[in-house]
């Protein structure tokens, strides 16, 4: 089997051909060789050389190609070329793991390289003609929709214990076909060593799971296991999750790991716990609370006014959570315009913007710093329940006569 240089764009880009050329031994390697074969979008363009990273680096400085040494003591630097990033990584075999680290050493053997990956599918190298070069099964596998580990599923995960969660996450991804039973069993005995491995790499590889078109299903397996309990103990029920993705289907809306994360927790407190233990970004971690925030309920029957006042009080993207989760939440029998609707005004809605400032009150005779937001406050949120419609003027004379009544 080979791979059409001339049908894929990155393969025929001149950046992609210098790089390979300089190289001179180079082979495409892992997702992009199975994406290619597959006819899906690369994105990433990791090549493989029988070649200590020294010499790398030497090869590609010489054609004046730009490095960076983002891994070079596992054998990894990244060749840059005008928009271009490639990572360059040496042949590789392991002297020692224990699961989460390991100790390695580089070699020219190909076939060694390809032992000390992760599954068959990922096994994969390509020429820059397109050659392909399989050591296993992996063009096999991968047509038939299997993830099967290289050699055996319980030593290749004792070498990695977050392969547990790769397991699961490729075949979200790439899995048609029944789990392998073996690499299930490996991957439930070894799902307490999950607690061993540090929280960002855990979350990664949820994130990317829960961004595949229908994780529902690998999900449920991920239950049956004890996998998914040992990982997201706060996360209980499957149904909103499932029919989350079903509307992302049927509306043509893109996959949102983060707010599919959230459908699978209860509430903001679940939200809260869940993103420390995770240790999510800052602002992965606001959000997940805030779209799982129950003091204002979304509903599709909301009025207009109710609508905008939402939308004011909450910003767009808060309310677009709450509407999709509330969504996939409500019975099926719920008609879909009425949510595409609340959506759409969201994408159309233009925030008004509120005439006083705190300099307004300090001037209007208000001195306590605390006392100026509030006041502030209490005029804003009057304008709100009017639907934004009280002129400025209204609103001075409102200031005027709070002071004086608080005086």
């Amino acid at each position: 089997m080979r791979i059409d240089p001339t049908k894929h764009a990155w393969m025929s880009a001149p950046e992609t051909a210098a790089v390979m050329a300089a190289l001179v031994e180079a082979r495409f390697v892992g997702g992009a060789v199975r994406n290619a074969i597959l006819g899906v979008p690369v994105s990433d363009i990791d090549i493989a050389v029988p070649m200590p990273p020294s010499e790398a680096v030497t090869r590609l400085s010489a054609a004046g190609i730009r490095t960076i040494p983002t891994g070079i003591e596992y054998g990894t630097v990244t060749a840059v070329m005008g928009p271009q990033a490639f990572e360059v990584t040496s042949l590789r075999r392991d002297v020692e793991t224990d699961g989460r680290h390991a100790v390695i050493a580089f070699t020219d053997d190909w076939a060694e390289d390809a032992a000390r990956r992760d599954f068959t599918i990922n096994a994969l190298y390509a020429s820059a003609e397109g050659e392909i070069f399989d050591y296993a099964t992996g063009v096999e596998d991968l047509i038939a929709g299997r993830v099967r580990f290289m050699g055996d599923a319980a030593t290749r995960i004792a070498e990695d214990y977050l392969r547990v969660l790769r397991l699961f996450r490729f075949h979200a991804w790439y899995g048609t076909a029944d789990m392998d039973e073996a690499a299930l069993r490996a991957a439930a005995e070894a799902k307490d060593k999950l607690a061993t491995l540090s929280a960002e790499r855990v979350a990664k590889e949820l994130l990317r799971l829960l961004e595949a078109w229908r994780p529902a299903p690998v999900l449920r397996v991920m239950v049956a296991t004890g996998v998914l309990s040992a990982v997201l103990p706060a996360a209980h029920d499957l149904s909103r999750l499932e029919r989350l993705c079903e509307l992302d289907i049927e509306n043509m809306l893109a996959p949102d790991p983060v707010l599919r994360l959230a459908a699978l927790l209860t509430d903001s407190k679940a939200a809260t716990q869940t993103g420390g233990v995770l240790k999510l970004s800052r602002a992965d971690q606001t959000r997940l609370v805030a779209a799982l925030d129950a003091s204002e309920k979304t509903a599709s029957h909301l009025k207009a006014g109710d609508v905008r006042k939402l939308l004011y009080r909450l910003g767009v993207p808060t309310f677009r959570d709450r509407v999709r989760l509330a969504w996939a939440a409500a019975p099926k029998s719920q008609p879909a315009l009425a949510w595409r609707t609340l959506l759409a005004m969201a994408d159309t809605w233009g925030k008004p913007r509120f005439s006083l400032t705190g300099r307004d009150v300090i001037d209007a005779g208000v001195t306590e710093g605390a006392r100026v937001g509030e006041v502030l406050a209490t005029l804003e949120t009057g304008w709100a329940e009017e639907d934004f419609a009280t002129p400025e003027e209204t609103l001075r004379e409102r200031l005027a006569q709070l002071i004086k009544d608080k005086s």
